[in-house]
Protein backbone atom coordinates (compact mmCIF):
# COMPACT_ATOMS: atom_id res chain seq x y z
CA UNK A 1 0.00 0.00 0.00
CA UNK A 2 2.70 2.46 0.58
CA UNK A 3 4.10 1.92 -2.88
CA UNK A 4 0.35 2.48 -3.80
CA UNK A 5 0.22 5.93 -2.54
CA UNK A 6 4.15 6.61 -3.04
CA UNK A 7 3.40 6.19 -6.70
CA UNK A 8 -0.16 8.33 -6.81
CA UNK A 9 1.78 11.03 -4.97
CA UNK A 10 4.83 10.78 -7.74
CA UNK A 11 2.20 10.50 -10.71
CA UNK A 12 0.13 13.36 -9.62
CA UNK A 13 3.84 15.38 -8.71
CA UNK A 14 4.06 15.22 -12.38
CA UNK A 15 1.25 16.79 -13.68
CA UNK A 16 2.43 20.15 -13.56
CA UNK A 17 5.08 19.15 -15.53
CA UNK A 18 4.93 21.04 -19.33
CA UNK A 19 4.31 18.73 -22.28
CA UNK A 20 4.38 19.38 -25.88
CA UNK A 21 1.05 19.25 -27.44
CA UNK A 22 0.26 16.91 -29.98
CA UNK A 23 -1.89 18.06 -33.63
CA UNK A 24 -5.15 15.51 -33.64
CA UNK A 25 -5.21 16.71 -37.38
CA UNK A 26 -1.69 16.25 -38.35
CA UNK A 27 -2.28 13.11 -36.10
CA UNK A 28 -4.97 11.14 -38.56
CA UNK A 29 -2.61 11.57 -40.73
CA UNK A 30 0.20 9.44 -39.39
CA UNK A 31 -1.90 6.42 -38.37
CA UNK A 32 -2.27 4.25 -40.84
CA UNK A 33 0.37 1.84 -39.56
CA UNK A 34 -2.08 1.54 -36.20
CA UNK A 35 -5.42 1.24 -38.10
CA UNK A 36 -4.82 -2.27 -39.08
CA UNK A 37 -4.86 -3.46 -35.63
CA UNK A 38 -6.57 -0.48 -33.63
CA UNK A 39 -8.84 0.75 -36.10
CA UNK A 40 -8.90 4.01 -37.86
CA UNK A 41 -10.51 5.80 -35.09
CA UNK A 42 -8.77 3.81 -32.20
CA UNK A 43 -11.41 1.04 -31.98
CA UNK A 44 -9.98 -2.26 -32.68
CA UNK A 45 -12.60 -4.98 -34.21
CA UNK A 46 -10.09 -7.58 -32.51
CA UNK A 47 -10.71 -8.30 -28.50
CA UNK A 48 -6.58 -8.69 -27.84
CA UNK A 49 -5.67 -5.48 -29.52
CA UNK A 50 -6.76 -2.53 -27.43
CA UNK A 51 -9.46 0.50 -28.27
CA UNK A 52 -7.05 3.58 -28.35
CA UNK A 53 -10.21 6.01 -28.91
CA UNK A 54 -10.48 8.41 -26.03
CA UNK A 55 -7.42 7.52 -24.45
CA UNK A 56 -5.68 9.93 -22.11
CA UNK A 57 -2.61 11.24 -24.36
CA UNK A 58 -0.33 11.21 -21.79
CA UNK A 59 -0.71 7.64 -21.43
CA UNK A 60 -0.70 6.70 -25.04
CA UNK A 61 2.23 9.08 -25.27
CA UNK A 62 4.18 6.67 -22.69
CA UNK A 63 3.06 3.17 -24.17
CA UNK A 64 4.16 4.26 -27.68
CA UNK A 65 7.95 5.34 -26.02
CA UNK A 66 7.66 2.20 -23.82
CA UNK A 67 7.00 -0.27 -26.47
CA UNK A 68 9.43 2.13 -28.82
CA UNK A 69 12.32 1.73 -26.55
CA UNK A 70 11.40 -2.22 -25.44
CA UNK A 71 10.53 -1.40 -21.74
CA UNK A 72 7.12 -2.90 -22.68
CA UNK A 73 7.81 -5.56 -25.19
CA UNK A 74 4.66 -6.36 -27.54
CA UNK A 75 6.37 -8.37 -30.31
CA UNK A 76 3.00 -7.31 -32.62
CA UNK A 77 4.55 -4.13 -32.42
CA UNK A 78 8.18 -5.07 -32.89
CA UNK A 79 9.36 -2.26 -35.43
CA UNK A 80 6.12 -0.34 -35.93
CA UNK A 81 7.11 2.42 -34.24
CA UNK A 82 10.81 2.72 -34.71
CA UNK A 83 10.40 5.85 -37.50
CA UNK A 84 8.12 7.68 -35.57
CA UNK A 85 9.14 10.91 -34.40
CA UNK A 86 8.37 12.52 -30.50
CA UNK A 87 6.04 15.22 -32.02
CA UNK A 88 4.78 12.50 -34.74
CA UNK A 89 3.75 10.37 -31.60
CA UNK A 90 2.02 13.23 -29.77
CA UNK A 91 -0.17 14.03 -32.55
CA UNK A 92 -1.09 10.48 -33.21
CA UNK A 93 -1.89 10.57 -29.31
CA UNK A 94 -3.83 13.68 -29.94
CA UNK A 95 -5.60 12.20 -32.95
CA UNK A 96 -6.66 9.03 -30.73
CA UNK A 97 -7.65 11.10 -27.67
CA UNK A 98 -10.49 13.13 -29.25
CA UNK A 99 -11.99 9.72 -30.85
CA UNK A 100 -15.55 8.21 -29.32
CA UNK A 101 -14.51 4.80 -27.74
CA UNK A 102 -16.85 1.73 -28.79
CA UNK A 103 -18.84 0.15 -25.71
CA UNK A 104 -18.55 -3.21 -25.02
CA UNK A 105 -20.91 -5.29 -22.45
CA UNK A 106 -20.23 -7.00 -19.52
CA UNK A 107 -21.13 -10.76 -18.49
CA UNK A 108 -24.22 -10.61 -16.39
CA UNK A 109 -23.11 -13.05 -14.03
CA UNK A 110 -19.81 -11.46 -13.30
CA UNK A 111 -21.31 -7.78 -12.76
CA UNK A 112 -22.31 -8.18 -9.22
CA UNK A 113 -18.34 -9.34 -8.32
CA UNK A 114 -17.02 -7.12 -10.79
CA UNK A 115 -18.55 -3.96 -9.47
CA UNK A 116 -17.40 -4.89 -6.23
CA UNK A 117 -13.56 -4.92 -6.97
CA UNK A 118 -13.66 -2.13 -9.02
CA UNK A 119 -15.43 0.15 -6.40
CA UNK A 120 -14.20 -1.60 -3.35
CA UNK A 121 -10.91 -3.86 -4.12
CA UNK A 122 -10.53 -6.59 -1.85
CA UNK A 123 -10.22 -6.03 1.71
CA UNK A 124 -9.13 -9.48 2.72
CA UNK A 125 -6.11 -9.81 0.12
CA UNK A 126 -4.98 -6.11 0.21
CA UNK A 127 -6.06 -5.20 -3.15
CA UNK A 128 -6.61 -1.82 -4.28
CA UNK A 129 -10.28 -0.11 -6.01
CA UNK A 130 -9.82 0.07 -9.15
CA UNK A 131 -11.62 3.53 -9.30
CA UNK A 132 -9.04 5.44 -7.06
CA UNK A 133 -6.51 5.84 -9.97
CA UNK A 134 -9.07 5.13 -13.10
CA UNK A 135 -12.01 7.01 -11.88
CA UNK A 136 -15.36 5.94 -11.27
CA UNK A 137 -16.98 5.60 -14.27
CA UNK A 138 -13.49 4.41 -15.83
CA UNK A 139 -12.01 7.17 -17.98
CA UNK A 140 -8.96 6.91 -16.20
CA UNK A 141 -7.02 10.21 -15.04
CA UNK A 142 -5.10 11.94 -18.08
CA UNK A 143 -2.87 14.25 -16.61
CA UNK A 144 -1.31 11.24 -14.68
CA UNK A 145 -1.44 9.30 -17.28
CA UNK A 146 -3.13 6.57 -15.83
CA UNK A 147 -5.45 4.75 -18.21
CA UNK A 148 -9.32 4.62 -19.35
CA UNK A 149 -10.83 1.35 -19.11
CA UNK A 150 -14.39 1.95 -20.07
CA UNK A 151 -15.78 0.25 -22.76
CA UNK A 152 -11.92 -1.28 -23.20
CA UNK A 153 -11.95 -5.24 -24.19
CA UNK A 154 -12.10 -7.88 -21.54
CA UNK A 155 -9.87 -10.14 -22.80
CA UNK A 156 -7.41 -7.32 -23.79
CA UNK A 157 -8.10 -6.43 -19.75
CA UNK A 158 -7.30 -9.98 -18.32
CA UNK A 159 -4.13 -10.20 -20.59
CA UNK A 160 -2.90 -7.21 -19.16
CA UNK A 161 -3.26 -7.73 -15.81
CA UNK A 162 -2.08 -11.67 -15.94
CA UNK A 163 0.95 -9.99 -17.48
CA UNK A 164 1.27 -7.41 -14.82
CA UNK A 165 0.82 -10.42 -12.13
CA UNK A 166 3.12 -12.59 -13.69
CA UNK A 167 5.84 -9.51 -14.17
CA UNK A 168 6.04 -9.99 -17.75
CA UNK A 169 4.99 -6.37 -18.25
CA UNK A 170 6.74 -3.94 -16.13
CA UNK A 171 6.38 -0.65 -17.27
CA UNK A 172 4.14 0.51 -14.58
CA UNK A 173 7.25 2.24 -12.99
CA UNK A 174 9.04 1.75 -9.73
CA UNK A 175 6.36 1.67 -7.84
CA UNK A 176 5.03 -1.40 -8.90
CA UNK A 177 1.62 0.09 -8.53
CA UNK A 178 0.00 -2.76 -11.07
CA UNK A 179 2.30 -5.86 -10.11
CA UNK A 180 0.95 -4.80 -7.02
CA UNK A 181 -2.76 -5.02 -7.46
CA UNK A 182 -2.25 -7.19 -9.88
CA UNK A 183 -0.61 -9.73 -7.89
CA UNK A 184 -3.47 -10.17 -5.26
CA UNK A 185 -5.78 -10.90 -8.02
CA UNK A 186 -7.04 -14.35 -8.24
CA UNK A 187 -8.22 -15.71 -12.03
CA UNK A 188 -11.49 -15.46 -11.40
CA UNK A 189 -11.44 -11.97 -10.12
CA UNK A 190 -9.31 -10.72 -13.27
CA UNK A 191 -11.90 -12.35 -15.31
CA UNK A 192 -14.58 -10.58 -13.27
CA UNK A 193 -13.23 -6.84 -12.94
CA UNK A 194 -12.25 -7.27 -16.66
CA UNK A 195 -16.14 -8.17 -17.75
CA UNK A 196 -16.49 -5.08 -15.38
CA UNK A 197 -14.92 -2.40 -17.23
CA UNK A 198 -15.88 -3.52 -20.40
CA UNK A 199 -19.57 -2.94 -19.72
CA UNK A 200 -18.59 0.25 -17.83
CA UNK A 201 -20.29 3.78 -19.82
Amino acid sequence: MKNFIAGLVLAIGFTGVAQAEGDATAGQQKTAVCAGCHGVDGNSLVPTFPKLAAQGEKYLVKQMNDIKSGARPVPEMTGLLDNLTDQDMLDIAAYFATQKTSTSQAKADLVEKGQSLYRAGNLATGAAACTACHGPSGKGNGPAAFPALSGQYSVYVAAQLKKFRSGERTNDGDSRMMRDVAAKLSDAEIEAVASYVSGLH
